[in-house]
């Protein structure tokens, strides 16, 4: 029997790249999973995709930094299966990444409003169908960046976005404790994704970094990027059993990145 069999998980960001990952991860150990993604053809493409390897998926459109959006999207998914188990909080954008004086106040607060905004309504909006259940597992795609890396000049307003969700994450992992809802937050480092499309990186950022050099493979143990296939296989983990006694906790994914270039 699969370790998530009868489970139900949501997936933001769930279309593309690590979420898509864990998604059809999720599904192949049993989960119902309701793919969540702002872009709908890319959702129903990883609901076809799960579907055709045998597993059962919903696919949803919906824009995490709307209220009304996200909680229509939980609602959905819990009214077809009729419950929630795991929260998948992946969605988010890098965002302008630009020096401090150049950032504008929109391009701040689209950033902080996708990626720490709507990982707050995400999880406001599963906690009552996850109290329901008597316990689940939350989470969030954070970042080696605002957690163990600051030298990436220009990012403040996304090392500050991923900085706020781990604090979220802890101050929600001791709230929810008595519920047996578990909140934990993965920290990326360098990943194959196509999170580099909502990217902009301004002539001012580059003129503005520091020289480093780096060793050969500036990610100690691969050389390379990391695949959002090994991201998948760690949120499984915390969203399954095995990781029954894990909350309020970040676990870097980086191949030892962050300790070299932090």
């Amino acid at each position: 029997m699969e370790e998530l069999e009868g489970k139900v998980a949501i997936v933001t960001g769930g279309g593309s790249g690590i979420g898509k990952g864990a998604a059809l991860k999720l599904a192949e150990h049993g989960a119902k999973v309701a793919v969540v993604d702002r872009d709908s053809q890319r959702a129903e493409r990883a609901r076809e995709e799960i579907e055709r390897m045998g597993g059962e998926a919903l696919a949803l459109e919906a824009d995490v930094a709307s209220e009304a959006s996200v909680r229509s999207a939980i609602e959905q998914a819990v009214l077809r299966w009729g419950r929630l188990d795991v929260v998948f909080a992946n969605a988010g954008i890098n965002g302008t990444w630009t020096p401090i004086e150049h950032l504008t106040e929109e391009d701040w607060d689209s950033t902080i409003n996708i990626n720490l905004k709507g990982t707050f309504l995400t999880l406001k909006h599963a906690i009552p169908h996850l109290k329901r259940q008597g316990g689940g597992s939350v989470i969030f795609t954070s970042s080696v960046n605002g957690n163990r890396i600051f030298s990436n000049i220009g990012a403040s307003a996304y090392s500050t976005s991923k900085a706020g969700q781990t604090a979220l994450m802890q101050m929600a992992a001791l709230e929810l404790a008595e519920h047996r809802i578990r909140v934990n937050a993965i920290c990326p480092g360098a990943i194959r994704t196509n999170i580099g499309e909502n990217t902009n990186r301004t002539p001012e950022a580059e003129a503005a970094q520091i020289p480093v050099e780096y060793p050969d493979g500036a990610i100690p143990l691969t050389h390379g990027p990391g695949t959002p296939e090994q991201v998948a296989e760690l949120v499984l983990f915390l969203a399954s059993p095995r990781s029954s006694l894990i909350t309020g906790t970040k676990v870097y994914i980086d191949g030892a990145e962050s300790l070299l270039i932090g």
